[in-house]
């Protein structure tokens, strides 16, 4: 099962130029992250960075209450634990593994070393953050301005994007703590999208019947999220620039 899982399938590795891939590629270390699993905690050095390729990893803010709530949700297209290349140790946040799979854990170090160069995984990487930058803002709006429906909607479309089935395996409680919502307006949510013939959820494993109506059925934010990922990975690396 581990020959299968490439760096390449993690799309910001796969966007760097062959020099700047083979410094890193030999520290990359294949890991498998389950549901559930705490990669690092609000305030706790960090050690590692992780390019997810299978996983999905939820950053969430915890409060004093032990609420919870999500601040971005990151797949393959990115990587979890920039504060360690943004001259950070620790985070305001904490990252979950939402769903279970592969992911790349590079020392951030390493990683470090390579963002001083100051070249091409530099200009990537800031680009990422930009992109990344946007999502935060806009789960913050979605959270404030828009429905259940809506936001539960806009989680299960993220989390398809990054999938190459149309099944996700995700329990009502944990959609529940990242869109900070009680878990019975989530039942509610899923069982009025269930009822449209949406998806059909049985025992933690959610399949998505019709996407294009799924797609009708959510809020701007996020198109708006996915329009800013997709500029960025489909900007040409700089080697490639004329």
């Amino acid at each position: 099962m581990l020959t299968l899982i490439s760096p390449m399938q993690n799309r910001l590795l796969a966007a760097l130029a062959k020099p700047e891939l083979e410094r890193l590629q030999s520290n990359l270390e294949l890991i498998h992250l389950s549901v559930g699993e705490t990669i690092y905690e609000s305030g706790i050095r960090q050690e590692f960075v992780y390019f997810p390729t299978t996983a999905v990893i939820t950053l969430l803010y915890m409060m004093e209450d032990g609420e919870s709530a999500e601040i971005a949700s990151i797949g393959n297209e990115g990587v979890v634990g920039i504060s360690l290349f943004m001259g950070g140790h620790t985070a305001s946040n904490s990252a979950i593994v939402q769903r279970a799979g592969y992911a790349f854990r590079l020392r951030g170090h390493f990683l470090k070393t390579e963002f001083d160069r100051a070249g091409a995984l530099l200009r990537l990487l800031l680009r990422y953050i930009q992109a990344l930058i946007t999502q935060m803002t806009q789960i913050a709006i979605c959270n404030r301005h828009h429905h259940v429906d809506q936001q539960l909607s806009r989680l299960l479309l993220q989390n398809i994007d990054r999938s190459t089935s149309n099944t996700l395996v995700m329990t009502q409680q944990m959609i529940a703590n990242s869109l900070g919502l009680r878990r019975e307006r989530i039942t509610e949510a899923a069982s009025k999208m269930q009822r449209q013939k949406l998806i059909q959820y049985s025992r933690g494993n959610i399949d998505i019947l019709d996407r294009t109506l799924l797609e009708k059925n959510v809020c701007e934010c996020y198109w708006v999220i996915r329009q800013e990922f997709e500029h960025i990975m489909n900007l040409k690396p700089d080697h490639q620039t004329a």
